[in-house]
């Protein structure tokens, strides 16, 4: 990492250059929006005090990531107990605005730093039914700075979450640099990093509930590719984490003790390891981020500057909010 910076002017003050991050490595109380919130709030606290600028929560963090269910559906087939573990999870997810988004926004605020965490969030602006795997932003005023939708759920997540579209793809400028986020699979969605890259993010943030080995490869990839740091966040869950009393229960039994063993990791924006990832437990990664590295790191390579022919490839990306009726 780069410590010195020898000749050349440099914008910002030394404040600005550097900034603490953290990674919250932790499990849902799932199921349960209230409990799983003031969960949240308190490893906030936990982080403010080591004195993170930025603090960072997993995909799905609230109510939680409903990793093994399958809500009782095969192709062509719904079962009535699917249906009721459906609806305690839709019961769980997060409007927003909300008193919820109001508890997240104080503990920001508290911590006077930014905080970025994944939610299930129920659309309440049209038929009220439909969730989106979402990734809200708050500022350390505690105001809710803005959202991000997955863009496409992968696999059985289509079943349970809607697609969210390129109204909800915002890079935040920040006096630590410009953040934004992208979720899980999300990231093997080239043009989507692309968007990315062209807005500027520097804090690349990767909400995730994949633990496999090859997750390294991506997050690593992303960072040697966009010149920039990326926080790559997973929860560590365990089976015996379910509460016994879901409808389809049964359906857990095959599954390992161990569900999800974590990986959170944090990647500096030549694809270095800052903090290696960490498996098998709930933990809190700290670092501290030099902004330096982004430029030092972009003399032989800028994905959307000089290592870009605008002559021969062009990305459009549509930011408008998709509508299914327009009232003229």
């Amino acid at each position: 990492m780069i410590y010195q910076w020898i000749g050349g002017v440099v914008d910002m003050t030394e404040q600005q250059q550097r900034v603490k991050v953290a990674v919250v490595q932790a499990s849902s109380v799932i199921m349960d929006r209230e409990a799983t919130t003031e969960k949240a709030v308190a490893l906030t606290m936990e982080a403010a005090v080591k004195g993170a600028n930025l603090i960072v929560f997993p995909e799905a963090f609230i109510p939680g990531y409903p990793r093994g269910l399958t809500f009782g559906t095969n192709v062509g087939k719904r079962s009535a107990e699917g249906r009721q573990d459906w609806l305690r999870y839709w019961e769980s997810s997060v409007v927003v605005p909300s008193r919820i988004t109001e508890m997240l926004g104080e503990a920001a605020r508290k911590a006077n730093a930014y905080l970025v965490i994944g939610v299930i969030e129920r659309d309440h602006e049209s038929s009220g039914a439909t969730l989106y795997c979402t990734v809200l932003f708050f500022g350390p005023d505690g105001s809710l700075l803005g959202k991000h939708r997955k863009l496409k759920p992968t696999g059985s997540e289509r079943l349970i979450w809607g697609e969210g579209d390129g109204s909800t793809l915002p890079v935040f400028d920040t006096p630590y640099g410009k953040i934004g986020s992208l979720i899980c699979w999300e990231n093997y969605m080239p043009l989507a990093r692309t968007a990315m890259y062209s807005k500027g993010v520097q804090i690349y943030i990767t909400p995730t509930a994949d633990a496999r080995d090859l997750w390294q490869s991506t997050i690593r990839h992303i960072a040697a590719e966009g010149r920039c740091f990326v926080l790559s966040c997973n929860q560590y869950f365990t089976k015996d984490m379910y509460p016994t009393d879901l409808a389809c229960y049964e359906e857990l039994e095959s599954s390992p003790d161990e569900m999800c063993r974590g990986g959170s990791a944090i990647v500096g924006p030549l694809g270095d390891y800052l903090i290696e990832p960490v498996y098998g437990r709930e933990e809190i990664l700290y670092a501290e981020l030099d902004l330096r590295e982004i430029a030092y790191s972009q003399f032989d390579f800028d994905v959307v500057g000089h290592y870009a022919r605008p002559d021969v490839f062009q990305l459009i990306v549509n930011e408008e909010k998709k509508e299914s009726v327009k009232w003229v």
